[in-house]
């Protein structure tokens, strides 16, 4: 919590892995969980006498992640050399893109205002250290993994926006196909700067940066713990120190990892072993056309063409792939409030219980819309569609198939009905007793009993109809 006197000022600096299946300078496969330091070769290890070549699927990738974030993209770029100090990064230094960047000046809207993106540059990554006992143990699978880095302005003002405008990146960069985004994989990093100035200043306060947040519960309770650290030095009377921080989400706390860092103390120098990224127009014309409907355009499409709800828009557009597959039923169902509602609780409910993605979700969009078509016909009451959709989630039969073999498409046989409803008065006695003395409210239980019988053959608010016509007839 920070008091009104001061206003946060976050910025954010966030690390893409891109969907590549080579890595950034060399011919090494990029595959999670590969057995230690089996995908490496002396470029990427950084040896005498090698020479990296650019990776041009990296290229249009990062190309179109630009374009996809607003971004304008420099016709000429350059990479660099950033010197570091790391054991996981065996050359000694980083392949990145620092005076001339692939891309700057972009944004992100949330919520109707626009987070500045200041640059989008290509890299590669370190490796990774592995820590067991007193022993470290290091695996350069990682190194050379392609990567795109992405700066904002310091334009987010809380934690809650922080969260915001992470999710809204990452549902962008997953819609366009160019990083899978999964934190626990380390697809998708994110390393905040958090500074406090007086409430209507302009001048920055002293910044410190946090690392080690690998999901966004962490990015918010990091940074609410960082937001709360400064704000009780600044109330004491005392200076920010300029460093960067260790996360600890086990105890809930940041330590220091190391002190002030400027650009200085990494040593660019310009890489002597790779000329200029030159992109013609004709490239960035035919990356453009990649681009599908991004998640912001497809809600509002969504809102505007179905007139849904806006936070049921929000939970089919959140991934690409579920909006897809919404698409496509309301291709075979046109009634799409129907469709939204399905998906959201019965379609959804199966993918978290499972822990599945919609690609793999048994039910193909055709045949879901073959039972919501027959809903909304009321050939099949919603307490049955729910039992066929069990069934269909277990077996290949189409819905028609087993209503026909469970009996479940809706009777008209009134008949038949008021014989079932006969019997459940009979069975309470004491129940029609208390509606004769008055008590309507026990309608309500007469008729349940009555629709527990008929096992959704028959439609609910027929049901009910009659239930209580036949009680009120009997009355006279």
């Amino acid at each position: 919590m920070t008091e009104d006197r001061y206003e946060v000022v976050i910025g954010m600096e966030i690390h893409a892995q891109l969907k590549t299946k080579s890595k950034m300078f060399c011919a090494c496969a990029v595959q999670f969980k590969d057995k230690p330091n089996s995908n490496v070769c002396p470029i990427c290890l950084g040896l005498p006498g090698t020479l990296p070549t650019v990776n041009f699927e990296a290229v249009r990738l990062a190309t179109r992640a630009a374009l996809a974030l607003n971004c304008q993209i420099n016709p000429k770029s350059s990479f660099a050399r950033k010197h570091y100090f790391y054991p996981d990064l065996p050359k000694g230094y980083q392949i990145t893109q620092y005076k001339e960047p692939l891309a700057v000046n972009g944004f992100v809207e949330i919520d109707g205002k626009k987070i500045r993106i200041k640059r989008l540059h290509l890299e590669e990554d370190s490796g990774k250290l592995i820590h067991s006992g007193k022993e470290s143990l290091v695996d350069f699978n990682r190194c050379g993994v392609p990567l795109i880095e992405i700066v904002t302005e310091p334009d987010i003002n809380s934690s809650e926006e922080a969260v915001r405008y992470l999710e809204e990146l990452k549902r962008i960069l997953t819609y366009i196909d160019v990083s899978d985004c999964d934190m626990e994989k380390g697809h998708f990093r994110c390393e905040p700067n958090i500074s406090l100035r007086k409430a209507g200043e302009e001048k920055l306060g002293t910044r410190t940066e946090l690392k080690n947040l690998n999901s966004l519960r962490n990015v918010r309770e990091g940074l609410e713990f960082e937001i709360a650290r400064q704000t009780t030095i600044l109330t004491r009377g005392e200076k920010i120190i300029q460093e960067t921080l260790l996360w600890d989400e086990k105890t809930k706390t940041a330590q220091p990892m190391r002190s002030k860092e400027e650009s200085e103390d990494y040593r660019y120098f310009p890489e002597p072993d790779l000329p200029p990224l030159v992109l013609s127009q004709t490239f960035i014309d035919e990356v453009r056309k990649e681009i599908p409907l991004l998640p912001q355009a497809r809600r509002q499409l969504l809102i505007s063409k179905y007139q849904l709800d806006k936070n049921l828009v929000e939970i089919i557009t959140e991934d690409k792939k579920f909006a897809d597959y919404f698409d496509d039923v309301v291709k075979y169902c046109s009634k799409a409030q129907l469709v939204a509602n399905w998906l959201v609780t019965e379609v959804r409910g199966i993918l978290n219980t499972r822990n599945i993605a919609i690609t793999e979700f048994p039910i193909s969009s055709d045949v879901l819309a073959e039972l919501l078509v027959m809903l909304d016909k009321q050939e099949i009451t919603s307490k049955a569609a729910k039992i066929i959709f069990e069934e269909m989630l277990n077996s290949k039969k189409r819905p028609r198939e087993i209503a026909e073999e469970k009996g479940l498409l809706i009777s008209f046989d009134e008949e038949r009905l008021m014989t079932i409803i006969k019997e459940t008065l009979k069975e309470n006695p004491d129940v029609v007793e208390k509606y004769r003395k008055g008590k309507t409210t026990v309608l309500g239980f007469l008729i349940g009993e009555v629709l527990r019988k008929v096992q959704g053959r028959f439609l609910p608010q027929r049901v009910g109809e009659l239930v209580k016509k036949f009680l009120d007839e009997d009355l006279r």
